[in-house]
């Protein structure tokens, strides 16, 4: 991507639904009940290859298909290598299962305690309130139980899960997720906010949502105001390639950040979608410029079907080193693994550390040069002059 690619002006405008009238457009229960969610409709707005049409028909048994008409408009509708067509059209590649893909690659469900909530981390849990997206991304760590294609019926039990937090008092930290938590009503989000609240020893609460990106109509004034009632709410966003990043989107970040709502951002490297150091780099940037820091890139989970998007770990550990050193410390996201089967997520680095004695670390920077760092304290005579070199020299 270009320099004047990055610059350019962010989409916006209605696209294909120039017909609609702006308030339904602007309406976010419209863009639900409008979503694209068969072949049929597809068809009408754009040709399929023949992968996704096979994708498409098979998705029913996966993860089901569905797309707003706020995404749909960013699909290059004429190149099947679209980054935003590969995250949201089905291709036959789901149909294929590698031998070390899993239904539950994460082992979320050995970890959980009462339905629908996970409790891997000592301090923290993971609170999974809908089965239900905007979108569906092809990738979806959840598959096996968002949308319910795949009979998994998962059904939160609130008061469970709420009585489960109440009566550990180690559970300082809650995070929303599911399915997408901001597609519940204001009044459920507020009372479940609002009953978090009240249990002492919670002091952190997040959300971990697509919405501002597939739907960024929801975020209502009315909406931010629940945000303000029980704040701070942290969330994380879910953007993966810098063309999601549209003029509702920025927007929607602004009313969150207004709100008092702290924004950071997680990707996954997604193969043929972000897995070039440029891409990323123009995320990240685009990320700040939004008052959104980038928090995680994820190497993507070894869910069932997957392999397709599935990018090379050494691509990532590229894509880090190309951005430590040659931009804002603030737009570096920190390079994980959720280690497959719940061992929880495993931070991954490139090597800058080359060898530690007992009396020094000596280690490269960003451009390739040694330093080393004393461990032991010499006692150098008064005025001396001696200066102890810190940059190694071949």
């Amino acid at each position: 991507m270009s320099h004047k690619e990055e610059r350019a002006t962010w989409f916006e405008g209605q696209g294909l639904w120039q017909h609609i009238p702006e308030a339904d457009w602007r309406d976010w229960t419209w863009q639900l009940k409008n979503r694209i969610t068969t072949v049929a409709q597809i068809e009408r707005l754009m040709t399929l290859t023949p992968d996704e049409k096979a994708g498409c028909l098979f998705a029913s048994h996966k993860l089901a298909l569905a797309i707003t008409p706020h995404f749909f408009n960013l699909i290059d509708r004429n190149d099947p290598n679209c980054p935003i067509r590969r995250q949201v059209i089905p291709r036959s590649d789901e149909s294929i299962v590698s031998e070390e893909e899993r239904l539950d690659s994460l082992g979320e469900d050995e970890h959980s305690p009462v339905p629908g909530l996970v409790h891997r981390y000592p301090d923290r849990v993971l609170f999974l309130v809908t089965d239900r997206c905007a979108s569906y991304c092809r990738y979806c760590t959840r598959s096996r139980l968002v949308s319910n294609a795949q009979d998994y019926n998962f059904h939160p039990e609130y008061e469970q899960a709420l009585r489960y937090i109440e009566a550990h008092p180690e559970v300082r930290d809650v995070l929303l997720s599911g399915g997408d938590p901001l597609l519940l009503s204001d009044k459920k989000i507020d009372h479940l906010l609002g009953r978090l609240r009240a249990i002492k020893h919670v002091e952190f609460i997040r959300i971990g949502t697509r919405i501002p990106v597939f739907l960024p109509q929801r975020i209502t004034p009315e909406l931010c105001e629940v945000f303000k009632k029980h704040g701070p709410i942290w969330m994380s966003l879910h953007i993966n390639h810098p063309r999601e990043i549209t003029a509702e989107l920025r927007e929607a970040c602004e009313r969150l950040s207004f709100a008092g709502v702290p924004l950071g951002n997680q990707s996954v490297l997604l193969r043929g979608v972000n897995d070039e150091v440029e891409v990323m780099k123009t995320l990240v940037h685009r990320l700040l410029q939004m008052r959104v820091r980038p928090y995680y890139l994820y190497q993507m989970d070894l869910i069932t079907g997957g392999a397709h998007f599935k990018a090379d770990v050494r691509k990532g550990l590229e894509i880090i080193e190309a951005l430590r050193g040659h931009t804002t410390g603030y737009a570096v996201p920190q390079y994980v693994i959720d280690a497959p089967g719940g061992g929880g997520k495993v931070p991954v680095n490139p090597d800058y550390v080359e060898e530690i004695t007992d009396d020094e670390v000596v280690f490269r920077n960003f451009e390739g040069r040694r330093f080393r760092y004393p461990l032991k304290s010499t006692p150098v005579k008064e005025k001396t002059g001696q200066v102890l070199p810190a940059e190694i020299h071949p």
